[in-house]
């Protein structure tokens, strides 16, 4: 194929993109639009790119040197880049090349100023801006001088920011291209960049423009303030005007210099608000046209706006597809869950067709439309009321809706016909038989579906399963399920409101749940201390046990997010303990272990998750930590330390009661309450339990089917059918067909949304609400959160993000995202809790208190504000963390 240098930006579009990068294709795609106005100009294509590489075999073996240079070693990394930079600067080009630029600059004009810019293959993408990453020139005056920067711009691709940008995204540095984009000069008044959308709270209906004088390089330079204007609806309702001192200008026979504004034009707005209506007017064509919200650079010549560049917004969290122009107003699920990390395809279908609620998918997480349920007065007190003891930023991230006319609408209230939604469920009694009956039930349905699914495969599976889906909403759906874990939550809201009424205690219900019966979470963090038992007289398996930890960590195997597959050593790990000195018990203790949990893992909702029957490695480190930090026996001790303390609390509480007014009833209905709390607290954990037992029995038998696919070359690989929706799946067997081409799309969004922050609440015009805590008392720079396991403890914090990281010693911290029932093994080891996810009955909250640990949850950025190995103290009754000099 001949190769193409140089292209006309007028013969661009979209589809080149590998051609002439993301800046060119849009560029191209812009010129096209009806009343956008670009400089014209040409693209160097990444052909004459390839062909200087050619030119310098050099650059070969530097990248692979770079490749294999750690991550963090900048000395490293720099000094590779710049020695590769002055390689390509240094190459002759060509001269069939070298004729074929100076040539297309001619045509621009001899003595025409041109702005050269760099346009890479990975740049402006829809998952990944690289704003910045290489390099513009403005102001290059005559043929020669194109061509030299051209060769500056090739270069830039290997700038030391750059370089580390693609490292931290995971892009391979052969997988980038450079292009380079040649325009005709726009001389400006005022130039500046236009976001379509509200960058910082996401709403998609407005639009800011940030403006200055003379050239941008002065705003991009962070030289000068710019003017802002905010455009909702056609009309400027917010304007902030900056002093300007100074405009970068150009100059006459080239570059660019900075110039004093006239003292008359200094307070003067760069644009009046006519003009930056009429030019997020332009904003919504070109945002029409890319089908997403962009971030769109202008200049402001004497005959009207010039549109120089057009990315998409990459740090805008999506909006929920819904089809209609309604407003809606979505609650995050993964707050609620404990898993706020994005789900691959496969997994948010399965989670979506077990809810018990619609749901709607955005940015690789899901959410539940609560719009209807605010509509109306008595619907609406309930959900605020559930939600905000789940989680106070949620309940006020509703208010704040609420508070703006208009955007919810009112609706009249249910008629009669039985319960508003979110109404409590009838009482029942206290009776630690309907727990016994409820765990059999769901044993038992869990065991029928093992039986039940063994004869079926191919299309009879799916079939099968979707049937299976049914009972497992029927099971979750069971009132009398509802009614047992509403009994334990209200329970203990009765005893720490009451409690503190009548004797001005607060979270008395912490201590009076300690060693609840029945916990299936917190007996699963405890039985690893039992598996640390039978393992710590043994040295040899012990340091066996080590080497499998040190392996993992050079390896990399132990990715929780599930990326490829185990590596065969590490599956196989249990195998290696037999023939060691008493690795034969250890090995049962861990198979034991992984028969009642082996279902769980973090991040246990979505179904592609490894479980830790599938790596079982990944319990490793926290066993190691157990057998160094514990005595034997631990497990039963510390359960029955629990149990006394509850006790004792109990015993006081009643005998302080007794002394005030009327105290006998008041002892004795707080005697009926700690009973119905000790009794129905420990089956909160259980129903979770259930949905877990039953995905890894729908997981086994899909990956089942995803191995006959990659055994019929249907697949290269088995996890491939992770980024299929179910019904694909279920399409990709009948067919015995997979569109690869949509599993590598998938693959690249799924990566992309690990770089996006759900909120809380999403509204339909794309604001991300977080909400905050309207308090006052705490002292000043303490991170404020929600107390929901009282105590005070002062430690090192251990700010782990992985559970296959965590290291932890006796009295350590943990601060974290957030926990779900897969971390409770390390909550015996530490001292107290910190997450920045998580309400008064989440999964982390419950296991804390049971043992007895000081937590606070929904602390904001706690894993950015806390650093690790700071000593800081968390105030588990009053809800926040000080972090100590």
């Amino acid at each position: 194929m001949t190769e193409q240098y140089v292209v006309d930006l007028h013969e661009v579009d979209e589809g080149q993109l590998a051609l002439v990068g993301g800046k060119g294709a849009h560029l191209g795609a812009l010129t096209r639009i009806e009343g956008v106005r670009v400089p014209g100009g040409f693209c160097v294509t990444t052909d004459a790119f390839r062909r200087i590489l050619a030119e310098a075999p050099a650059v070969d073996g530097l990248l692979d040197e770079l490749s294999r240079v750690d991550p963090d070693d900048r000395d490293a990394i720099r000094a590779l880049s710049a020695e590769i930079r002055r390689t390509v600067e240094g190459t002759a080009v060509p001269d069939g090349l070298a004729a074929a630029i100076t040539g297309a600059a001619a045509r621009l004009g001899e003595r025409a100023a041109c702005a050269v810019r760099s346009s890479a293959t990975a740049e402006d993408l829809p998952t990944a801006s690289f704003a910045g990453q290489q390099d513009t020139y403005l102001n290059v005056v005559g043929p020669a001088e194109v061509l030299r920067h051209v060769s500056r711009c090739w270069a830039s691709l290997f700038t030391e920011r750059a370089v580390t940008y693609r490292r931290r995204n995971g892009i391979d540095h052969r997988a980038v291209d450079m292009a380079v984009v040649v325009q005709r000069m726009v001389v400006p008044h005022a130039s500046g960049v236009l976001f379509t959308a509200d960058p910082v709270t996401g709403n998609r209906e407005v639009a800011t423009v940030d403006a200055g004088l003379g050239l941008g390089e002065a705003l991009v330079s962070g030289l000068v303030n710019p003017d802002v204007f905010t455009v909702r609806h056609g009309e400027v309702v917010g304007r902030a005007v900056a002093a300007k001192r100074s405009a970068v200008r150009a100059l006459p026979d080239g570059g660019t210099h900075e110039v004093p504004v006239d003292p008359l034009l200094q307070e003067q707005p760069a644009l009046t608000d006519e003009q930056a209506v009429e030019l997020v007017r332009l904003g919504r064509r070109i945002e029409a046209h890319f089908g997403r919200p962009q971030d769109v650079e202008w200049c402001l010549a004497d005959d009207g706006f010039r549109i120089v560049q057009s990315r998409p917004i990459t740090t805008l969290f999506p909006v929920p597809e819904i089809g209609d122009r309604e407003n809606h107003v979505y609650v995050s699920v993964g707050h609620g869950q404990m898993m706020t990390d994005p789900m691959r395809p496969l997994g948010l279908s399965m989670w979506r067709l077990t809810a018990m609620v619609p749901m709607h998918e955005a940015g690789g997480r899901l959410f539940v439309d609560v719009t209807r349920r605010l509509a109306s007065p008595v619907s609406r007190a309930g959900l605020l009321d559930v939600l905000g003891k789940g989680d106070p930023l949620v309940r006020d991230a509703l208010e704040t809706v609420l508070d703006r006319d208009g955007f919810v609408p009112s609706l009249p209230d249910a008629g009669p016909g039985g319960p508003p939604a979110g109404s409590p469920p009838t009482p029942i009694d206290t009776d630690p038989a309907i727990v016994a009956g409820l765990i059999e039930r769901s044993r038992a349905s869990v065991a029928a579906l093992e039986h039940d699914i063994r004869t079926r495969t191919g299309p009879a599976l799916f079939d099968f399963l979707l049937e299976a889906f049914e009972e497992h909403k029927r099971v979750l759906a069971d009132p009398l399920s509802m009614q047992a874990i509403m009994a334990g939550m209200e329970a203990t809201w009765w005893l720490n409101d009451t409690l503190q009424e009548w004797l001005g205690e607060k979270n008395a219900a912490d201590t009076l749940t300690l060693s609840a019966p029945g916990n299936i979470t917190s007996r699963m963090g405890l039985a690893l201390l039992d598996v640390a038992d039978a393992i710590r007289p043994y040295p040899e398996v012990v340091a066996y046990l080590q080497g499998v930890q040190d392996v993992q960590e050079v390896r990399g195997v132990q990715d929780v997010h599930g990326e490829g597959a185990a590596d065969a050593e590490e599956q196989d790990f249990l195998d290696g303990l037999v023939g060691l000195a008493g690795g034969e018990r250890a090995r049962d203790a861990v198979e034991d272990y992984l028969d009642r949990y082996g279902m769980r893992c973090v991040g246990e909702i979505d179904i592609t998750r490894p479980r830790w029957r599938e790596r079982p490695a990944t319990l490793v480190p926290v066993i190691l930590d157990h057998v160094r930090n514990f005595e034997p026996g631990a497990a039963e001790r510390r359960f029955e330390q629990g149990r006394r303390k509850a006790q004792e609390k109990e015993r006081d509480v009643l005998s302080r009661l007794r002394a005030l007014p009327d105290g006998e009833r008041k002892a004795e209905e707080t005697k009926r309450m700690i009973d119905r709390v000790r009794t129905f607290i420990g089956y909160r954990e259980y129903p979770k339990y259930g949905i877990i037992s039953r995905y890894a029995v729908y997981k086994r038998a899909l990956l089942a089917e995803a191995d006959r696919l990659v055994r019929a070359g249907v697949l290269p690989e088995r996890e491939d059918v992770f980024y299929l929706t179910f019904q694909e799946f279920h399409d990709a067997v009948r067919s015995n067909r997979v569109d690869g081409r949509l599993v590598r799309q998938r693959k690249e969004a799924f990566r992309s949304y690990h770089a996006l922050t759900p909120p809380r609440v999403l509204t339909s015009d794309g604001e991300a609400l977080t909400g905050a805590y309207r308090r006052d008392d705490a002292p000043a720079g303490a991170l404020i959160g929600v107390p929901v396991s009282a105590g005070t403890v002062e430690g090192r914090a251990r700010v782990v993000l992985d559970l296959a990281d965590a290291e932890l010693e006796a009295g350590d911290i943990l601060v974290t995202t957030f926990t779900d029932p897969s971390w409770s093994p390390l909550f015996v080891g530490i001292a107290g809790l910190v997450t920045e996810v998580g309400g008064l009955m989440t999964h982390g909250a419950v296991i804390a208190r049971e043992y007895g640990l000081p937590a606070v949850v929904g602390v904001d950025r706690a894993t950015r504000l806390i650093r690790d190995g700071q000593r800081i103290r968390v105030h588990g009754t009053e809800g926040y963390v000080e972090v100590l000099p």
